[in-house]
């Protein structure tokens, strides 16, 4: 007697159905998938008691003849690929045949479908048993009725949830699918009442007005970046909102929902010294990669793929989502979205990564320079008849002023502009010193009378594992027996710096850090210098200092947002100023 033997069919489709088919939210998604590539333009899905009663999906998709219906039912029928090649760069939901002979194993089924108006079919399935076909009247479409899923499986059974926790999951699936396409009419009822109402849209926001509401959607930021043959696009989370309200995460690949944890680590990278520790942003991203770049056939629930070279699709992603970061648009606002106001032109190098972060003003100029030019129409600085080429003038600064000794503010056609002096400063300088840390050594001054620290144990501790990146800011220390240092030379970012003060400051907020890698250390260190080192709330600042201020703050990749995930810009808009006096 042989110890091995072929399944039964039926025991085979149940198998498989174990791995498509989880709860009724899987059953949703399937069906919704399989509408979606058929064509629909209108989706229609009903469920009962969280769909554990009851998941019906109606299309006006393609529909299918009467031949095609037993075929759709038997395992690895398909239309989707004919050979082994078409798995490359598959386009559709759905291609591995199981789903419909899955879902039909395990509950009570039944599929009504015409490929045209008129005379279509209706087959049940019941426990896998098919039945025979009946002609019935319909539209063209599809329509998928699931009843009593796992009625036949009852250890399956006892593992559904509640009806409202299968409610939710549902739910989920559904806004996925809404989201990958907003163009799809979506209803969804429940036990009977209207649940969702999605109409078709041109847009991912507008989609996500539908299901959020509109305040909600018109707060992210629109993201649109190619690097490449990879082209990122969607909308984020502004990182003054960060932590303020529930975080959603949703990322598709060539249309596809999916799930990815690299790539949601790599768009929280793009955040690094925007937000603070242990908050985590929104996220609504599609990433477009050639066909032959990803492999969509590693999951069963197609869930997850497998990208060829991950790292170069992780780094496009952080560079596109970082250079968002960098618009205007993702300052704090009290208004509206979406100003037109252009803060600072934006010019990125194409490499992705830490070469994100240019070099800022050249250090041999100081901070408040005093040669910035005012406001001025930038063609008036050239003769007319001039046809040389020369460099573009630098952009113009607007008349600015001081509010309390701590705000610069600054008047727009579209509202009024304030910028925290401390957290601009603090910006600034923190993308100095990571492009000094980065490239090399610093210029310092050399001290006519050297400084004495005298350190505890900690701070001592901390100079000693931070001192080959303290040396290369500029700081010239020895030892003086214990933890005594003697300080020669110091970096001089600007006028006002006091260097003994910054030092010491930024080794007692060192003290005890354990951060690991030599990149961490890096902006771990340069936003703690930048931190202490920067001008602070409640000093007055001349006209050229301020001027100087904001035209080294419109040169950094980030100036929205300073190094602890402040903001360094607020915008409030004059429809806002007029609401408030009751003009609008």
């Amino acid at each position: 007697m042989t110890l091995i033997s072929i399944l039964p069919s039926a025991v085979a489709d149940q198998i498989a159905a174990g791995e498509v088919v989880e709860r009724p939210s899987s059953v949703v998604k399937e069906l919704v998938e399989n509408s979606i590539d058929a064509g629909a333009t209108a989706i229609e899905v009903t469920l009962e008691d969280g769909g554990r009663k009851l998941v019906r999906v109606s299309d006006d998709g393609a529909g299918m003849s009467a031949e095609d219906v037993p075929l759709a039912l038997a395992r690895h029928g398909t239309s989707k690929i004919k050979k082994a090649a078409d798995l490359v760069g598959v386009p559709t939901f759905g291609f591995r045949g199981e789903a419909l002979p899955a879902i039909a194993s395990v509950s009570r089924f039944e599929i009504q479908t015409a490929a045209a108006d008129g005379e279509g079919t209706s087959t049940k399935v019941v426990g896998g048993e098919i039945g025979r076909a009946e002609r019935i009247a319909r539209r063209r479409g599809t329509t998928v009725s699931v009843a009593q899923l796992f009625h036949n499986i009852p250890a399956r059974l006892k593992f559904l949830r509640s009806a409202r926790s299968e409610w939710r999951s549902a739910v989920e699936s559904l806004t996925a699918l809404a989201l990958t396409q907003p163009s799809v009419r979506i209803n969804v009822s429940h036990d009977g009442k209207n649940a969702l109402t999605l109409p078709p849209v041109s847009s991912i926001r507008s989609r996500l007005g539908a299901i959020w509401g509109g305040r909600y959607a018109e707060d992210l930021l629109d993201v649109d970046d190619v690097s490449g043959p990879i082209h990122t696009s969607g909308l984020v989370q502004r990182p003054a909102d960060v932590g303020t309200s529930t975080r959603r995460a949703f990322l598709s690949i060539n249309g596809r929902a999916v799930r990815d944890a690299g790539i949601a680590r790599a768009v929280e990278a793009a955040y690094r010294s925007t937000i603070v520790a242990g908050v985590r942003p929104s996220f609504f991203l599609n990433v477009t990669v050639p066909g032959d770049a990803v492999d969509v056939n590693v999951h069963p629930a197609k869930a997850e793929v497998r990208f060829r070279d991950r790292w170069t699709v992780e780094r496009a992603v952080e560079a596109g989502v970082r250079r968002a970061l960098g618009n205007f648009d993702s300052a704090a606002s009290l208004g509206f979205r979406g100003s037109s106001f252009a803060f600072r032109p934006v010019d990125f190098p194409q490499n992705p990564g830490s070469e994100i972060l240019r070099p800022p003003i050249a250090r041999d100029v100081p901070l408040f320079d005093q040669s910035v030019p005012e406001f001025a129409d930038p063609a008036g600085q050239f003769a007319a008849d001039d046809t040389s080429e020369v460099a573009a003038p630098p952009a113009p600064i607007p008349p600015l002023m001081q509010l309390r000794h701590t705000y610069i503010a600054f008047e727009h056609e579209d509202g009024l502009v304030l910028i925290d002096q401390h957290s601009a400063h603090e910006r600034v300088l923190y993308e100095q010193f990571m492009h000094t840390l980065e490239s090399g050594a610093a210029p310092a001054q050399r001290l006519l009378l050297p400084l004495t620290l005298h350190l505890g144990p900690a701070e001592g501790e901390a100079f000693d594992a931070n001192r080959e990146y303290l040396e290369r800011l500029g700081f010239e220390v020895e030892g003086f027996g214990g933890h005594t240092l003697i300080v020669n030379t110091v970096p001089m970012p600007h006028p006002r710096f006091d260097a003994e003060r910054c030092l010491r400051e930024t080794l007692d907020a060192l003290t005890g850090d354990r951060v690991a890698g030599a990149a961490a250390k890096h902006e771990r260190l340069a936003a703690t210098v930048a931190c202490k080192a920067a001008i602070k709330a409640g000093e007055e600042l001349s006209q050229s200092e301020m001027r100087s201020l904001f035209a080294s703050l419109r040169d950094t990749v980030l100036p929205a947002h300073d190094v602890h995930g402040r903001s360094t810009i607020v915008h409030l808009t004059w429809d806002e100023v007029e609401r408030r006096f009751g003009r609008r």
